[in-house]
């Protein structure tokens, strides 16, 4: 991935890898860590638990982030485990998170994911609605420290990286978590600050392997 960095004009050390380790097995993750990879990308908030509890303890530089949507029942879950919540997409989760953080006595870092391609399927507030969620996430005393976005899949991505650049922009936001192992290098180009990759690092998942393996 360094060659990637390097072709778009951008350090290495300017962006952040953001290791994605669902489905992958105990053995890969140990080398992975073993290697000096902190930073780790988590898409639900029980096989985290299972994963990732035992190893916090003996590697206390860890940096945890949720990538997958969040119920709003398991937010005091997400609060006590992870750095940095990517997957802010409402005002129901904005308040949920909020009171499970009061209730902690902690301060919840958070990104407010996107739906740039306004697909119904997909979570993520609609670009139009992002500023109010933003707005009222910092109300609430949560730290917004950026956005994160998905792209359609069968739509080139550039143009969803350049929109999630302008609405942080407006919004004094530095943090752009975009681009996965499909993706990084455009997403770099177009000024991402975190990518999330895991088939690039790890190989194609496999799906047989889940934390019950922990």
């Amino acid at each position: 991935m360094a060659q990637a960095w390097l072709a778009t004009g951008r350090a290495s050390d300017g962006v952040v890898l953001t290791a994605v380790t669902k489905t992958q097995p105990p053995g890969a993750i140990d080398a992975i860590l073993a290697a000096g990879q902190r930073v780790f990308g988590e898409n639900r908030v029980q096989e985290a638990l299972a994963r990732w509890t035992h190893r916090r303890a003996v590697v206390p530089d860890l940096e945890l982030r949720l990538i997958g949507p969040l119920q709003t029942n398991k937010a005091a879950d997400a609060v006590a485990l992870f750095d940095v919540i990517e997957t802010l997409d409402r005002p129901r989760l904005a308040e949920a998170l909020a009171t499970a953080a009061e209730k902690a006595g902690r301060t919840v870092r958070v990104l407010v994911q996107v739906n740039t391609g306004a697909e119904p399927q997909k979570a993520g507030a609609l670009p139009e609605d992002t500023d109010a969620l933003i707005a009222q996430a910092r109300s609430l005393g949560l730290i917004v420290e950026g956005l994160m976005c998905i792209p359609p899949a069968d739509e080139a991505p550039g143009m969803h990286f350049e929109l999630l650049g302008k609405i942080a922009r407006r919004n004094r936001l530095e943090v752009l978590s975009m681009g996965m192992s499909g993706d990084y290098e455009t997403a770099i180009g177009f000024g991402a600050t975190h990518v999330r990759v895991g088939s690039a690092l790890f190989g194609e998942r496999n799906t047989s392997q889940t934390a019950s393996m922990e």
